[in-house]
C-alpha cells in the first residue's frame, strides 16, 4: 500500500513539474527564431511579453474553417516587431 501512495506521489509531481513549464517567449528569442518555431511547428503558442501570450499559426490550414489568418507581428529580442505568421480570427475577415 505504501509503495501504492509512493508511487502516485511521484507521479503527481513530475506531472506538475511539467505542466509548470513555461511557454517560450518571443522577447527572448530572435525573430529567425520565432519565425522558424512558428513554421517548423505549424501552430504554436508563444509567450509575448509578461502574462500574455498567444496562438501563432503558419498559415490558414492551422485554423477553423470558420476563421481567416490575420498577420501577426510581435516584439522579438532583436526587433520591436517581427513578422511571425498569422493569428486565426473568428468570422469574415472583413468584418474586423
Amino acid at each position: 500500500m505504501k509503495r501504492i501512495a509512493l508511487s502516485l506521489v511521484l507521479m503527481l509531481a513530475f506531472t506538475g513539474a511539467s505542466l509548470a513549464q513555461g511557454r517560450p517567449s518571443t522577447l527572448s528569442r530572435s525573430c529567425a527564431a520565432n519565425q522558424q518555431t512558428v513554421r517548423a511547428n505549424g501552430a504554436i503558442v508563444l509567450g509575448t511579453g509578461g502574462y500574455t501570450y498567444d496562438r501563432f499559426v503558419a498559415h490558414r490550414g492551422f485554423c477553423q474553417f470558420d476563421e481567416y489568418a490575420d498577420p501577426a507581428w510581435v516584439p522579438a529580442r532583436d526587433t520591436p516587431q517581427c513578422f511571425i505568421g498569422y493569428r486565426c480570427k473568428s468570422g469574415p475577415f472583413w468584418d474586423d
